[in-house]
């Protein structure tokens, strides 16, 4: 069944949910407590949306959570039937201390369009946006990366921005970069924000290099595809265990993933809320019986982009709903 609805303004809800919900766990240095607040909201949203949809990049292979794990089903079970990626607290650091830039985030495609990525927890990523789109090369030195997005976007070298996770295996990478001149923004975490930052208007980054996970790549695929964007992955092995798997499955170190290997489908809706303030979205702000939320809403088949900015009010909204949001 083709996509029709536009699935995105159903998933936000969920997003938002997510985010109310996760939020108040901000600086309390409980990551379990905060991700289980956010995929219990999520997934309570998501049992309403109307579509028949089948979890394959969640909560339950990578980071052992107890729910949205993979292969679990979602949605009311009418509607098309979908893939879906979720991430109901990308960044569970940043917002357990406190920090920015953590979001809560839902990527659907038609059935079969999702990579799986098959166990393996990393890959090695480029990305860009549009403007940049045509000339990376992952295979390429860091400096011949930096010289051609600089070249395209008529910017020096030297007010090129390149994000990367501030991760010891990163130690070469930040060498090479500096040694070019162009300016290094370090995240602790978040690398699907950090992706998405080099494709919007006005981009934070101009370029997201590094090793970051594989659920995360699929993620940020299905962003920059609806922005027209672009990312290039290669599988990174962290042992020999994961070099066996590999070898098992026919996986190939060598090969590289772009949007179209990651999410095939043409129809692609992605929805993040802000949970604390970033760059990317504003973090949820509480006020006396409610809050405010700062969303975005995706959809590739039109290439409509949607910043949703939203008043909760805990009396209504529970009316209206099971979910415990307020007192």
């Amino acid at each position: 069944m083709r996509i029709e609805r536009n699935l995105g303004m159903d998933l936000v809800r969920a997003t938002e949910a997510a985010a109310l919900r996760s939020g108040r766990w901000m600086g309390r240095g409980d990551k379990i407590g905060a991700d289980q607040a956010a995929v219990d909201a999520m997934r309570y949203a998501l049992d309403s949306v109307p579509m028949n949809g089948v979890v394959v990049i969640g909560e339950g292979e990578k980071d052992e959570a107890p729910m949205l794990y993979i292969g679990e089903r979602v949605g009311s079970g009418d509607g098309p039937e979908v893939d879906i990626a979720v991430d109901p607290v990308e960044g569970t650091t940043l917002l357990a201390e406190g920090m920015p830039g953590a979001i809560a985030v839902i990527a659907v495609a038609e059935r079969g369009a999702l990579h799986n990525w098959q166990g393996i927890a990393y890959m090695n990523k480029l990305a860009v946006g549009e403007r940049a789109k045509g000339v990376i090369d992952i295979n390429a030195p860091v400096a011949y990366n930096i010289r051609a997005v600089a070249r395209t976007l008529s910017k020096q070298i030297e007010d090129v921005t390149v994000v990367v996770l501030d991760r010891p295996r990163h130690t070469q990478l930040i060498r090479e970069i500096r040694e070019t001149g162009a300016r290094i923004k370090l995240i602790l975490h978040g690398d699907v924000s950090a992706g998405i930052m080099t494709a919007i208007d006005s981009p934070p980054a101009d370029i997201l290099m590094g090793i970051g996970g594989a659920p995360e790549a699929v993620i940020t695929a299905a962003a920059l595809k609806c922005l027209n964007g672009e990312v290039q992955c290669k599988i990174w092995p962290r042992n020999d265990e994961e070099r066996a798997r590999m070898t098992e499955l026919q996986l190939s170190e060598k090969q590289i993933y772009t949007v179209k290997d990651l999410v095939r489908g043409e129809n692609v809706y992605l929805a993040a809320t802000g949970i604390t303030p970033g760059e990317f979205l504003r973090g949820t702000e509480y006020f006396g019986g409610g809050a405010r939320t700062h969303s975005v809403v995706m959809r590739s088949r039109s290439g409509t982009v949607r910043y949703i900015d939203a008043t909760h009010r805990w009396d209504k909204l529970m009316r209206i709903s099971n979910m415990p949001y307020g007192d």
